[in-house]
């Protein structure tokens, strides 16, 4: 049987698991530019050698790195520095990933609101017949994201309905939202993950409301939430404004 007790414990050890993530050495917090490229080879601080494009492919030298849309791969660069290759919306672009960065240096964890159990809430599901492509803005200019919508979940906070368009990730699913925290106490928006449904229900902890990489570093690409999800009420649980 599932506890208030038992559902804090583990939101703890989920909280101490995601700020370590965020102390590794290239991840999110390394970051310290995104450089696109164009047909005119270039160098960059950090990265060895010179990189162009023409659109099917991002090459240095004889190298040629052919990705799928929203796919990145990592190369090596200078004093410990890593070269995050990545497409997105057909870009080409080099994302350094640098150990040193002062931000890693300083990182204290990521500030949240307190758990709290009225926001483990257990949703109905409404799958959709057939899995449909869902196409939302990104957190920098120019991008978009294709995400595969998979249904609806539904619920109520203090008598007031709300819904929330889910999109597939993995085996997991995922909930892109806005409400009406947002730009005060939290990021512009969040996410949150959560298992697949099951029976036409879905449980949404939204103490495990997550800043995206966009709002932990300004070179994130991260997609927006899915037309209509924005919650009508302040949620105060999860992950509050990093910057």
């Amino acid at each position: 049987m599932t506890t208030v007790g038992s559902l804090e414990t583990e939101w703890a050890a989920f909280r101490a698991e995601r700020d370590n993530g965020l102390r590794d050495p290239h991840g999110w917090l390394s970051i310290s530019a995104l450089h696109w490229l164009d047909a005119t080879p270039r160098s960059f601080p950090g990265v060895p050698g010179e990189w162009s494009t023409d659109g099917t492919a991002a090459r240095t030298g004889d190298t040629e790195y052919t990705l799928a849309e929203a796919g990145s791969t990592l190369v090596d660069g200078e004093d410990g520095v890593k070269v995050e290759v990545v497409l997105r919306t057909g870009r080409y672009g080099l994302r350094v990933r640098d150990p040193r960065h002062p931000d890693l240096a300083t990182f204290a964890g990521v500030p949240t609101f307190d758990f709290d159990p009225r926001w483990v809430v257990d949703a109905g599901f409404e799958a959709y017949p057939e899995p449909r492509t869902v196409v939302v803005g990104a957190a920098r200019d120019g991008l978009e994201h294709h995400l595969t919508a998979v249904g609806v979940a539904t619920f109520e906070v203090d008598g007031q309905p709300q819904r929330l368009v889910l999109t597939q990730l993995g085996d997991r699913v995922q909930a892109l939202f806005h409400d009406t925290t947002n730009g005060d106490t939290t990021s512009a928006w969040r996410t949150l993950f959560a298992d697949a449904p099951a029976d036409g229900r879905v449980r949404l902890d939204f103490n495990r409301a997550l800043n995206l990489p966009s709002h932990l570093t300004p070179y994130g690409t991260c997609p927006k939430p899915p037309e209509g999800n924005v919650l009508t009420v302040a949620v105060e649980a999860g992950e509050r404004r990093f910057r």
